[in-house]
């Protein structure tokens, strides 16, 4: 517990000096204090001439995220199939994170197996970042006396996971992103063109068209109640997401109706397929029987229609039901899923059908993605015309229009 105490108590320090050959070099390193730091370098034939502290803001903030697992995953992996011990590949992998709350998460877990835990027990103590999945197939390795294995299996699911992930966010990023800017574009020409143009037209003496004087409307209302209209938009966003948050009804209905959206619809569906079969193939294949894999299963799929309908899968495979027959009755997974799953069954290799399903669907959403990117393309170029090219030719309007006048 001592060494525990001590690498909490480390500093991350960034380092100038030169070595025996008088060459300049430089790092960072972990050490207790500058003097305790002189000393390391120095056993490295190294002679510090500039040593400082390095800030946790230097440090790139503190968020974990689900990709800082998926990458410290890969490299515990990698360093038990080394042959190097638990305990000195977590103080490897720590001491070497630039992330200062990841470097703290696995400092503590560290600490946590050196106190007599097991490594499942240890990751269990912080559900936020180790989830009962991770857990799950850590205990399985731990139980099976395969954990490299295991480790190795969950560093690729964790991995396949963010990357399926990635390009969800890429089908919503770019026209999430066009659709803000023409808002904000709209709203500029709203506040700050159209009123130019509306003390032009006062000196017409003519009625303008319909549309013309919608558009001059429009921009008085955004004027005088934009304020207002900006906060009731805020507000119904912050209880939008508020209750979405904390009303499974809700939750339910807004999934259900995105899973029904053309285009989106069917790319979310398939990542559901996608993350399902992974995460089934991946806790077989680490020897968890079925029924308790489905719990973790469930939770994966990124979907509360799919969730709910894997718990019910769950239940009726604890009742005797087989699989294959559990998943049709559900409606939600087309006939070749059910089919590979069939055979998996049948011939003994559930985990090997449930990969091929995955990376099938993997890469259907894949390629669905770069598909939606193409269309959306001239999509929102139609939509930027229309919301802007519009007011351009509504305030052209009253100019045809002058020549009468005069």
């Amino acid at each position: 517990m001592a060494v525990s105490a001590t690498a909490k108590k480390d500093v991350q320090f960034l380092w100038e000096g030169k070595d025996r050959r008088g060459n300049k070099v430089r790092g960072k390193s972990l050490a207790a204090n500058e003097t305790a730091l002189r000393a390391d370098l120095r056993r490295q034939g190294v002679a510090p001439t500039r040593i400082k502290t390095q800030s946790a803001s230097m440090r790139g903030g503190g968020k974990i995220t689900s990709l800082d697992i998926a990458v410290f995953s890969r490299q515990l992996a990698t360093m038990m199939a080394s042959g190097i011990p638990l305990v000195q590949a977590f103080e490897i992998v720590g001491n070497g994170h630039e992330k200062p709350a990841m470097q703290k998460l696995i400092l503590d877990v560290k600490a946590s197996i050196e106190g007599g835990s097991t490594l499942h027990e240890s990751l269990a103590k912080f559900p936020l970042y180790f989830d009962d999945l991770f857990v799950n197939l850590v205990q399985a390795g731990e139980q099976a006396g395969a954990l490299e294995t295991l480790l190795d299996k969950i560093a690729t699911y964790k991995e396949k996971t963010e990357a399926l992930k990635k390009k969800i966010k890429k089908a919503l990023f770019y026209p999430a992103a066009v659709l803000i800017v023409a808002v904000i574009v709209t709203v500029i020409l709203l506040i700050f063109v159209i009123p130019q143009f509306e003390s032009l037209f006062k000196g017409f003496g003519a009625d303008l068209p319909a549309f013309t004087q919608m558009v001059v409307n429009l921009s008085r209302f955004v004027q005088h109640e934009g304020w207002f209209l900006a906060l009731v938009t805020g507000g119904a966003g912050y209880a939008f997401f508020y209750f979405k948050k904390r009303s499974k009804k809700m939750q339910k209905t807004i999934d259900r109706l995105s899973l029904k959206i053309p285009i989106l619809g069917p790319i979310l569906v398939k990542s559901a397929i996608a993350r399902f079969a992974r995460t089934l193939s991946t806790m077989f294949a680490a020897g968890v029987p079925l029924v308790e894999a489905m719990g973790s299963v469930a939770g994966a799929t990124g979907s509360v229609v799919y969730e709910e309908a894997v718990l019910r899968m769950k239940d009726e495979v604890a009742t005797g039901q087989r699989l294959q027959r559990a998943m049709d009755n559900t409606g939600l997974f087309p006939n070749m899923v059910v089919q590979m799953i069939a055979v998996g069954e049948e011939s003994g290799s559930l985990d090997a059908m449930s990969g091929k399903v995955a990376d099938f669907y993997e890469s259907e959403v894949d390629a669905a993605v770069d598909s939606m990117s193409s269309l959306m393309e001239p999509l929102i170029m139609a939509v930027l015309g229309v919301l802007v090219g519009g007011m351009v030719i509504a305030m052209y309007l009253p100019i045809f229009k002058l020549g009468s006048v005069v």
